[in-house]
């Protein structure tokens, strides 16, 4: 089964610093062969908190997903984030 990033967020203080982070965390999902599926657009929410912006990014599997994340190319652009925004990732298993 493929696994998968869901990031949304609750809010941007610095669109800058979120280019940056971009900018850094793509080659990392690259390198682990992700694709982004959803990268912002437009977005409706039906339920639960506004969002200014969602992201899924598909990996072959789940453990790909996991190892994405914790890669030390992502961990340092996930960095560039801190204080900067506030967002829910989750790493889910599916088809």
């Amino acid at each position: 089964m493929k696994g998968y990033w869901v990031c949304i967020y609750e809010k941007i203080d610095n669109e800058e610093k979120l280019k940056e982070y971009a900018a850094r965390a793509k080659p990392a999902v690259k390198k682990f062969s992700g694709q982004f599926l959803v990268r912002g657009g437009k977005n409706r929410t039906n339920e639960g908190i506004e969002s200014p912006r969602i992201v899924v990014v598909e990996f072959a599997n789940y453990n790909t997903a996991l190892e994405c994340y914790d890669s030390k190319e992502y961990q340092e652009a996930h960095d560039i984030l801190n204080g900067h925004t506030i967002r829910h990732h989750q790493i889910v298993e599916g088809n």
